[in-house]
């Protein structure tokens, strides 16, 4: 597995996928806090909040982190590599989350810099340090598991078609139906709102967002997470 994710690190930083994934993902969201003279922009509000980004930053990773993922198994099934891949003596599984951490990874390393967005914030409160520091932190892990579960799908989406471009329109659109999808159901149907939403991804992560850590949440995304995994698993072991 160790190999593996060396490998997909390798990938990244030895093209401009990485480069430009951090640069968009950071540009984006700097654009609309700081610069666009919008609702989101955080210098308007008048008052000390990054929540903005935390609302943003869902909707760009529903792009990126597809365009990240569609590569992963459809290269290697165009290239024939994924004979190779299976030949060696790692299991399908130690491939699925080799590759599922790499991607992980650059993901993290993409959000570490939006910390200064916090800390611009804090800075700039009055008086100095006026920031929920428990709803900032719980907004930033479940961001990080947001990305683990669209990272999960950009797998399995990958692992089923050898169209890099098939891969990545599947993955935007299975992402966007479950972050978003289940809300707009329960809206359009008058379904009981609450109880229907938290299918979804938008309404554990809106929970975790508030700073109250709850196992729900967390097992939703993990359970989410291992799901697409292990069906990607198990196409490679029908491959």
């Amino acid at each position: 597995m160790i190999a593996i994710l060396k490998k997909e690190i390798n990938l990244f930083f030895s093209s401009p996928i990485a480069y430009l994934v951090i640069g968009v993902f950071l540009l984006i969201n700097g654009l609309f806090l700081f610069v666009f003279n919008d609702d989101f922009n955080i210098l308007n509000a008048g008052f000390a909040d990054i929540k903005p980004f935390f609302f943003i930053a869902p909707w760009v990773f529903l792009f990126l982190i597809p365009a990240i993922t569609m590569k992963s198994f459809s290269e290697e099934y165009h290239t024939g590599t994924i004979e190779l891949l299976k030949t060696n003596p790692i299991s399908n599984w130690q491939i699925t989350i080799g590759k599922f951490i790499a991607t992980l990874l650059l993901i993290l390393i993409t959000i570490i810099p939006t910390i200064s967005y916090a800390y611009t914030v804090y800075k700039l409160g009055s008086p100095e340090g006026n920031i929920d520091f428990g709803s900032t932190m719980g907004s930033f892990l479940g961001l990080l598991f947001l990305g683990a579960t669209y990272s999960a799908i950009g797998l399995f989406t990958s692992s089923f078609s050898k169209n890099q471009v098939v891969s990545f329109i599947a993955s935007v659109c299975i992402t966007f139906f479950l972050f978003f999808g289940f809300d707009a159901l329960a809206l359009s149907f008058n379904i009981n709102t609450i109880s229907f939403a938290q299918l979804g991804i938008n309404e554990h992560y809106k929970s975790i967002s508030r700073g109250v850590i709850d196992t729900r949440d967390i097992t939703y995304f993990l359970s989410s997470i291992f799901f697409f995994l292990f069906i990607t698993k198990t196409r490679l072991d029908n491959e």
